[in-house]
């Protein structure tokens, strides 16, 4: 039998009898889009510096006791740093303000723009190292096996797994608000999920107050529950695009 939910306002942290108006969203997402973008930028310029500092046509003032190799691989980690940190942000963002799924194209690459963004901080310095005539065999080999190495862990933590659509959240009570429990995961667009049954407190807030308390998924019985109107929703905004 499901127990009756107290639940507690994430805004204000006081126990209310019904669920919170959430605040606007949208805009919301936009700090982290800037965050992410400005740290790909870095991590590019990083990148650039890298191969010069690698290549011996730069030296870096305070890794001047290191040799050409190590200052490159520093840069080239901290590059990875920043493309991760970015793609995490990004990821974020996605969570509060996700892309349509009308265009199967445009939703993988809007989901996946940190993996973009990792392949152009160091797909380039691959490239270009591999083609240098200037540097020695050794410093090559390192070096590209070096961001060969972290373009491919860089990849994998910035590639969305679980990507959110627009059409998911407006068909599953992510408009109204979201339910999350003190010890789980996920968050619920219902308040009597199953999963919920044997919680007595439940925090209901939006979605960037359940990202900000570190569930930044939608539970899956909620999702299969929305799952029918989801695709009646999806179905319209395809055929919207067609006419």
């Amino acid at each position: 039998m499901a127990v009756k939910h107290r639940i507690v306002s994430a805004s204000t942290g006081k126990t209310v009898k019904t669920a919170p108006a959430p605040k606007g969203e949208q805009g919301s997402a936009l700090p982290l889009r800037i965050g992410a973008a400005a740290l790909w930028i870095f991590a590019i310029v990083l990148e650039a510096l890298a191969l010069c500092a690698m290549t011996e046509k730069i030296v870096i003032p305070f890794l001047v006791k290191f040799s050409p190799l190590v200052q490159g691989i520093v840069l080239l980690i901290v590059d990875f740093i920043a493309v991760v940190a970015g793609a995490q942000l990004w990821k974020k963002a996605n969570r509060i303000a996700p892309a349509s799924e009308a265009n199967a194209l445009k939703f993988w690459l809007w989901n996946n723009m940190g993996v973009i963004a990792c392949a152009a901080a160091f797909v380039p310095f691959i490239v270009l190292l591999l083609l240098n005539k200037d540097t020695d065999k050794r410093t090559k080999a390192i070096g590209i096996a070096a961001a060969a190495i972290l373009l491919i862990i860089g990849g994998l933590a910035s590639y969305d797994f679980n990507p959110v659509s627009a059409e998911s959240y407006a068909q599953a009570g992510i408009t109204q608000q979201v339910y999350w429990t003190p010890h789980g995961k996920r968050f619920h667009t219902h308040e009597d999920c199953s999963a919920l049954s044997r919680t007595e407190e439940l925090t209901a807030g939006s979605v960037q107050e359940a990202i900000e308390a570190g569930r930044e998924t939608m539970c899956k019985i909620c999702e299969k529950r929305d799952g029918a109107v989801v695709e009646k929703v999806k179905q319209a905004a395809k055929e919207k695009d067609a006419a």
